[in-house]
């Protein structure tokens, strides 16, 4: 069985209230370590709450990474889904840790879309030779 990609769910306890109440902050962070991870920025979308919290999204061609904050319990929840094996999605969740001065934080990595695949073939959007690829062609 191989997997188009892989998800992980990112949960940050004992975080700085402050940075994740700002949403130009957590925009910068995220964009940077998205960046870091060598991820194709398609664009994003954040939007701060009132009295606190925000939520954004950043569209790469590799998929998504979407965040939700409660600074009232210095949480954040993160969600890196990325498709294929050309993006570490780990290097992510280290980057946001050290930014949000989180003391804690719970991670779980999902396998997302299993196939069956002849032994030695790849899944299509896959190629051997990695560099770039579009993950959604078939």
């Amino acid at each position: 069985m191989k997997a188009l990609g892989r998800q992980i769910l990112v949960e940050y306890y004992h975080c700085n209230p402050e940075i994740i109440n700002d949403v130009s902050e957590i925009e910068s962070i995220l964009l940077e370590a998205t960046k870091r991870a060598k991820a194709s920025i398609i664009s994003h979308n954040f939007h701060k709450f009132s009295p606190h919290g925000v939520s954004g999204t950043i569209v790469i061609a590799e998929s998504h990474i979407a965040i939700h904050t409660w600074p009232e319990y210095n949480y954040a929840a993160v969600d890196i889904f990325t498709c294929g094996e050309t993006i570490d999605p780990w290097i992510i969740q280290e980057y946001v840790k050290d930014r949000f001065e989180s003391k804690s934080i719970s991670s779980m990595e999902l396998k997302r879309g299993m196939f069956k695949v002849p032994e030695g073939e790849e899944l299509l959007f896959k190629p051997k030779d990695a560099g770039k690829y579009s993950p959604h062609t078939n």
